[in-house]
């Protein structure tokens, strides 16, 4: 199928990043299921067009829970969109993993609720489309080129990142108490945050490469003695890393491949989803 924007890479961004690309077109889209977080703001970068997504909104208006994850990821593939990269501020859940610290996880835990959270509910749509009950493996969530990427990226600008660990996403918006914090760390979970999940099912669910960058600003509540993370904290530690983090995603967008071959590409063969897909 073609796209009338053929972008090729999404990136839906976290708190602090609204500005990866410069020279950008705003495209809004209509989706099945309501508004995105903002409008997509496109550009290119090495012959290669991106579409970025605040996952917030520009005024980071949207809460965590909030978030309509079905139509941002629905809006990018339907612009052509088959690969996302997802920067995210998450909370380090072992001592080793303090601020400033890339991880590209490998595995998550979800500890939220009331998401929507599947594209494959078998409800009628407002346009009338009933999409099938689909059963999706996510045996592996993370996308292991995108994940090779961005990792080799992130060495290529000076980071030493840790390329597996498992993220744990709660609810929000607010932080964990000190025993959740300790339980979370307990189970050797590795980072935590608010916004992973649903995002990862949804992108295999749409047969997208889906890879997070998680990149720590602190020492989660029961991790170390103190007051505790604020949201102030987090969006400090942030925008200090951001010209930081910038290139590894600009590199991660180069090295990211021009045919897939992995098995998020093959997610869909064989199944009636019920629904046409953009």
């Amino acid at each position: 199928m073609t796209h009338p924007h053929d972008i090729e890479i999404g990136v839906i961004g976290g708190s602090g990043l609204y500005s990866f690309l410069d020279d950008i077109t705003e495209i809004r889209i209509d989706t099945p299921y309501g508004e995105p977080s903002d409008a997509l703001l496109v550009g290119e970068y090495s012959g290669r067009k991106i579409a970025f997504l605040p996952r917030h909104g520009r005024a980071h208006s949207v809460p965590p829970h909030d978030i309509n994850y079905r139509a941002n990821l629905w809006a990018l593939r339907s612009t052509g969109v088959r690969q996302v990269l997802a920067p995210c501020a998450v909370g380090g859940l072992q001592a080793r993993l303090g601020p400033g610290t890339l991880v590209i996880p490998d595995q998550f835990v979800d500890r939220t609720y009331g998401r929507e959270q599947t594209f494959y509910d078998g409800k009628v749509r407002p346009d009338g489309q009933t999409p099938a009950v689909v059963h999706m493996s996510m045996a592996d969530p993370y996308c292991p080129a995108g994940r090779a990427a961005a990792a080799a990226a992130a060495r290529a600008e000076g980071w030493e990142p840790v390329e597996d660990g498992t993220l744990v996403v709660i609810q929000g918006p607010r932080f964990s108490t000190r025993a959740e914090s300790r339980w979370y760390s307990a189970q050797d979970w590795s980072v935590i945050g608010m916004t992973g999940y649903p995002e990862a099912p949804l992108a295999r669910e749409l047969g997208m490469c889906y890879t997070s960058l998680a990149l720590v600003t602190d020492l989660d509540a029961g991790v170390e003695v103190g007051e505790g993370v604020t949201h102030e904290d987090v969006l400090r530690v942030f925008a200090e890393n951001i010209d930081r983090l910038r290139p590894v995603l600009f590199g991660a967008v180069k090295a990211l491949p021009t045919e897939r071959a992995c098995l998020c590409s093959r997610a869909l063969d064989g199944m009636d989803t019920g629904f046409e897909l953009p």
